[in-house]
Protein backbone atom coordinates (compact mmCIF):
# COMPACT_ATOMS: atom_id res chain seq x y z
CA UNK A 1 0.00 0.00 0.00
CA UNK A 2 3.05 2.15 0.55
CA UNK A 3 3.32 2.69 -3.05
CA UNK A 4 -0.10 3.95 -3.45
CA UNK A 5 -0.34 6.36 -0.79
CA UNK A 6 3.32 7.42 -2.49
CA UNK A 7 1.26 8.28 -6.25
CA UNK A 8 -1.36 9.35 -4.62
CA UNK A 9 0.19 12.49 -3.21
CA UNK A 10 2.31 12.66 -5.93
CA UNK A 11 0.08 13.03 -8.36
CA UNK A 12 -1.83 15.27 -6.31
CA UNK A 13 0.69 17.67 -5.87
CA UNK A 14 1.68 17.44 -9.92
CA UNK A 15 -2.28 18.08 -10.63
CA UNK A 16 -2.03 21.51 -9.04
CA UNK A 17 1.52 22.51 -10.27
CA UNK A 18 -0.07 22.11 -13.38
CA UNK A 19 -3.28 24.83 -12.55
CA UNK A 20 -0.61 26.83 -10.91
CA UNK A 21 -1.01 30.94 -12.31
CA UNK A 22 -4.56 29.88 -13.58
CA UNK A 23 -7.04 32.25 -12.76
CA UNK A 24 -10.60 31.92 -10.67
CA UNK A 25 -12.38 32.50 -13.83
CA UNK A 26 -9.99 29.96 -15.83
CA UNK A 27 -10.53 27.85 -12.79
CA UNK A 28 -14.34 28.10 -12.89
CA UNK A 29 -14.62 28.28 -16.65
CA UNK A 30 -16.67 25.12 -18.35
CA UNK A 31 -15.47 25.01 -21.86
CA UNK A 32 -18.07 24.43 -24.65
CA UNK A 33 -18.77 21.03 -25.16
CA UNK A 34 -17.45 20.21 -21.63
CA UNK A 35 -19.47 18.68 -18.50
CA UNK A 36 -17.39 20.12 -16.03
CA UNK A 37 -14.48 22.86 -15.42
CA UNK A 38 -10.65 22.38 -13.65
CA UNK A 39 -12.36 23.48 -9.67
CA UNK A 40 -15.20 20.58 -10.00
CA UNK A 41 -12.46 17.66 -11.01
CA UNK A 42 -10.61 18.67 -8.12
CA UNK A 43 -13.29 18.55 -5.77
CA UNK A 44 -14.70 15.53 -7.28
CA UNK A 45 -11.56 13.42 -6.24
CA UNK A 46 -11.12 14.70 -2.99
CA UNK A 47 -14.98 13.64 -2.80
CA UNK A 48 -14.43 10.26 -4.39
CA UNK A 49 -11.74 8.88 -2.34
CA UNK A 50 -13.68 9.70 0.31
CA UNK A 51 -16.58 7.72 -0.82
CA UNK A 52 -14.28 4.69 -1.97
CA UNK A 53 -12.75 4.21 0.87
CA UNK A 54 -14.01 5.60 4.11
CA UNK A 55 -17.99 5.43 3.41
CA UNK A 56 -17.56 2.05 1.60
CA UNK A 57 -15.84 0.98 4.76
CA UNK A 58 -18.61 2.51 7.32
CA UNK A 59 -16.92 5.05 8.00
CA UNK A 60 -17.44 8.60 8.23
CA UNK A 61 -16.06 10.90 4.98
CA UNK A 62 -13.97 13.95 6.33
CA UNK A 63 -15.67 16.34 4.01
CA UNK A 64 -18.93 17.89 4.40
CA UNK A 65 -22.07 16.13 3.64
CA UNK A 66 -22.52 19.44 1.24
CA UNK A 67 -19.24 18.79 -0.73
CA UNK A 68 -20.38 15.19 -1.70
CA UNK A 69 -23.76 16.32 -3.09
CA UNK A 70 -21.69 19.14 -5.00
CA UNK A 71 -18.94 17.16 -6.78
CA UNK A 72 -20.12 13.00 -6.32
CA UNK A 73 -20.36 11.33 -9.40
CA UNK A 74 -23.13 12.86 -11.48
CA UNK A 75 -22.60 16.42 -10.93
CA UNK A 76 -21.83 18.86 -12.54
CA UNK A 77 -20.59 22.78 -11.84
CA UNK A 78 -23.44 24.66 -10.25
CA UNK A 79 -21.62 27.79 -9.00
CA UNK A 80 -18.86 29.65 -9.41
CA UNK A 81 -16.36 29.04 -6.64
CA UNK A 82 -14.32 31.53 -4.90
CA UNK A 83 -10.72 31.59 -4.15
CA UNK A 84 -11.32 31.16 -0.55
CA UNK A 85 -13.82 27.86 -1.28
CA UNK A 86 -11.17 26.99 -3.83
CA UNK A 87 -8.41 27.15 -1.24
CA UNK A 88 -10.30 24.80 1.27
CA UNK A 89 -10.57 22.01 -1.53
CA UNK A 90 -6.45 22.54 -2.49
CA UNK A 91 -5.94 22.56 1.60
CA UNK A 92 -8.53 18.92 1.56
CA UNK A 93 -6.76 17.39 -1.57
CA UNK A 94 -3.36 17.44 -0.24
CA UNK A 95 -3.95 16.69 3.48
CA UNK A 96 -6.37 13.66 2.84
CA UNK A 97 -4.22 11.53 1.59
CA UNK A 98 -1.77 11.91 4.69
CA UNK A 99 -4.58 11.45 6.89
CA UNK A 100 -6.04 8.26 4.48
CA UNK A 101 -2.23 6.63 5.07
CA UNK A 102 -2.50 7.69 9.04
CA UNK A 103 -5.48 5.95 9.11
CA UNK A 104 -4.90 3.05 7.19
CA UNK A 105 -1.83 2.05 9.23
CA UNK A 106 -4.02 2.51 12.60
CA UNK A 107 -6.26 -0.22 11.06
CA UNK A 108 -9.58 1.57 10.95
CA UNK A 109 -10.68 0.45 7.44
CA UNK A 110 -11.96 -3.55 8.53
CA UNK A 111 -15.24 -3.70 7.02
CA UNK A 112 -15.64 -2.83 3.39
CA UNK A 113 -19.47 -2.94 1.22
CA UNK A 114 -18.52 -4.87 -2.29
CA UNK A 115 -19.20 -2.17 -4.93
CA UNK A 116 -19.15 -2.24 -8.86
CA UNK A 117 -17.87 0.75 -10.92
CA UNK A 118 -18.73 2.22 -13.80
CA UNK A 119 -16.34 1.18 -15.53
CA UNK A 120 -17.85 -2.78 -14.05
CA UNK A 121 -14.62 -3.25 -11.46
CA UNK A 122 -16.03 -4.22 -8.18
CA UNK A 123 -14.17 -3.03 -5.02
CA UNK A 124 -14.36 -5.40 -2.40
CA UNK A 125 -11.64 -4.15 0.00
CA UNK A 126 -9.77 -1.18 0.91
CA UNK A 127 -6.57 -2.16 -1.04
CA UNK A 128 -8.95 -2.45 -4.01
CA UNK A 129 -10.71 0.40 -3.34
CA UNK A 130 -7.03 2.49 -2.66
CA UNK A 131 -5.84 0.98 -6.25
CA UNK A 132 -9.43 1.90 -8.37
CA UNK A 133 -8.79 5.31 -7.26
CA UNK A 134 -5.38 5.86 -8.33
CA UNK A 135 -7.12 4.86 -11.94
CA UNK A 136 -9.91 7.34 -11.55
CA UNK A 137 -7.25 9.99 -10.51
CA UNK A 138 -5.38 9.77 -13.65
CA UNK A 139 -8.38 9.85 -15.73
CA UNK A 140 -9.41 12.79 -14.42
CA UNK A 141 -5.60 14.56 -14.41
CA UNK A 142 -6.73 13.83 -17.98
CA UNK A 143 -9.55 15.72 -18.02
CA UNK A 144 -7.54 18.60 -16.48
CA UNK A 145 -4.90 18.91 -19.09
CA UNK A 146 -7.61 18.71 -21.46
CA UNK A 147 -9.23 21.63 -19.54
CA UNK A 148 -6.53 23.35 -19.03
CA UNK A 149 -5.47 24.10 -23.26
CA UNK A 150 -9.37 25.16 -23.22
CA UNK A 151 -9.15 28.06 -20.78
Amino acid sequence: MEHIFDSLSKGRVLMLKLIDGLSMEQLNKTPEGSNNNIVWNIAHLVVTQQLLCYKLSGLPCLVSDEMIELYRKGTAPTKVVTKEEFDEIKSLFISLPLKFEEDYKKRIFQEYSAYTTSVNVTLEDIKSAATFNLFHEGIHLGAVLGLRKLV
